[in-house]
């Protein structure tokens, strides 16, 4: 049975989990800051667990290109509320933050899991991850900022190097004390690469799978999906659901998702034929610690 150790939980991977975006942020590019208020996001946490979320991401910074970076302060002010209010809801709890003054801060709160957008690259980031004693981590590929990351598409091979980054920024965390059972891997669609790039990753997502560690995609509502679709950022559920299955089907533990009830919709009829054709095989549930 595959693990992922995060702080209350050990993560059951043995099927694919869902993990349900909560945008704390007045700018994002996919619900236009319809979560900004703390009371709106708590609310939307509990909606996200009863649609059948198996962990929650929360994030106070919004990181769509050209976004601006928050002060430590004004991301506090936005995801501490909502995190205290999330880690009672029977689910891991993740934060997506890259400041290390945040990253205490959630934990000593509760939260299970940091879910770094920057890999852990900040100083005094890893130091953070690593003085917790069993907190889980998503270490994801990006190049650049948010404000500059797009005009940094320009690899030699997009699989070969975000493979190449990964496994770097893995030996690093490593390297500062962290076990590998608490690590995650996040290729990063839509972070400094182009439709053709994105378009490859998922293409030949397998070969990531050679890292060795389990793979967290995120392709929901991405802009890769509004060029191949046509459709605008709130017309992309059925290309983002389709995305989150071909993920799952090369090899994907988690798929993070604004649209849970309709992912886990799917996925229940992805794992329902795949054990067909596998009568012995079993789905395990979230384990608490």
């Amino acid at each position: 049975m595959a693990l992922w150790q995060t702080a209350r939980f050990d993560v059951d991977l043995s099927r694919p989990r869902v993990m349900g975006i909560v945008n704390v942020t007045p700018d994002s590019f996919s619900d236009g800051g319809r979560h900004a208020d703390a009371a709106a996001a708590c609310a939307h946490c509990e909606r996200l667990v009863a649609e059948g979320a198996d962990l929650l991401d929360i994030g106070g910074e919004s990181t769509r290109p050209g976004a601006v970076t928050p002060s430590v302060d004004e991301e506090l002010a936005r995801v501490l509320p909502v995190v205290r209010h999330a880690v009672t809801l029977g689910v891991p709890v993740s934060v997506d933050t890259s400041a290390p003054e945040v990253m205490r801060a959630v934990l000593d709160a509760g939260a299970d899991v940091i879910n770094d957008v920057r890999a852990l690259s900040r100083p005094g980031a890893l130091a953070a991850v690593a003085a917790h004693p069993r907190a889980g981590v998503c270490l994801m590929h990006m190049r650049g900022e948010p404000a500059t990351m797009q005009q940094q598409a320009d690899y030699r091979d997009v699989v070969a190097d975000v493979a190449a980054y990964l496994a770097e920024r893995v030996g690093a965390v490593q390297g500062a004390g962290v076990e590998r059972q608490r690590i995650v891997v996040d290729p990063g669609i839509g972070f400094g690469k182009t439709v053709e790039h994105n378009l490859a990753l998922l293409a030949r997502q397998r070969e990531l799978l050679a890292l060795g560690l389990p793979l967290l995609v995120g392709w929901s509502r991405k802009s890769t999906l509004g060029a191949v679709t046509g459709r605008g950022v709130g017309e992309r559920l059925a290309a983002s659901v389709a995305a989150a299955l071909m993920a799952v089907e090369r090899g994907a533990a988690i798929v993070r998702v604004h649209d849970v009830a309709a992912t886990v919709d799917a996925l229940k009829v992805w794992t329902a034929v795949a054990r067909s054709g596998n009568p012995h095989g079993q789905g395990g549930s979230t384990i608490a610690r």
